[in-house]
């Protein structure tokens, strides 16, 4: 149990800026066993934007608590995803191999598609969340983040970890994974699902697993895998899909 616990809190060091007790650190090992805790990170973090969008939304408008809410939760976590999503963005709209693409994921400085493609993606998801019944958004921001982390955890089950070197500090979270790490993971992933208490839900898992698969594509056809950067793209896309099939469903079926 100890043990469990040294690793859950190292996975909530390493993803967020939430204190931690002073004797967690960055071990290699306990960061690889990590994985398995990713949803949960995900729903600590989905929590502390829906507490502060319902605490909002007393004082100010739907808008302004969604903005303060989306704050909230880059804030927890530096904007670790973002950065990884914004990576990407810039690695892959301008590197034409394999290492010009590493190379410009791994440059701190950020490049033109990178910035046009996070300003979309928060737009998007500023938009969708805007649409929906303020009574439903704090569930949905939550099951958002949670359900969003276990499809990064399957990329990266699905995909080889690809760069070469080891300066990374991402490579130990980014490795490969056991079949039991996945499932532990998507029962942390999929559990808020349920709180919806319509069976309907569970479609949005069909264009989640999709969108993961066509950028797993592209990752494996360009770079041979993933890195810690692709994880972070699936997880933000990720959740910006689930805010769009919850208005699907919210518009066709529920």
């Amino acid at each position: 149990m100890k043990k469990e616990i040294h690793i859950f809190f190292t996975a909530l060091m390493f993803f967020t800026r939430i204190p931690c007790p002073k004797w967690v650190n960055h071990d290699p090992e306990y960061l690889r066993l990590s994985a398995k805790y990713f949803p949960l990170i995900g729903g600590i973090v989905g929590s502390i934007g829906a507490v502060v969008f319902y605490g909002f939304s007393f004082i100010f408008s739907v808008e302004i608590a969604l903005l303060l809410s989306m704050f909230s939760t880059i804030y927890a976590t530096g904007a670790f995803h973002e950065d990884g999503f914004a990576d990407v963005c810039d690695g892959f709209g301008g590197g034409w191999t394999k290492d010009k693409i590493l190379l410009i994921m791994k440059d701190s400085r950020l490049g033109t598609y990178g910035t046009i493609g996070i300003l979309l993606l928060l737009s998007v998801k500023f938009a969708a969340l805007r649409e929906m019944e303020p009574y439903f958004i704090p569930l949905v921001i939550i099951s958002g983040h949670t359900i969003s982390r276990f499809i990064a955890t399957t990329l990266i089950y699905t995909h080889p970890y690809v760069r070469d070197t080891d300066d990374s500090k991402a490579k130990p979270a980014a490795k490969s994974i056991g079949f039991s790490t996945l499932l532990i993971s998507g029962v942390f992933g999929i559990a808020p699902l349920f709180l919806f208490k319509n069976p309907w839900i569970f479609i949005t898992l069909i264009p989640l697993y999709l969108s993961k698969m066509w950028l797993g594509h592209k990752f494996k056809k360009w770079i041979g895998g993933q890195t810690g950067d692709c994880a972070g793209a699936v997880q933000q896309l990720s959740e910006v899909i689930f805010y769009l099939s919850i208005l699907g469903l919210w518009k066709y079926i529920w």
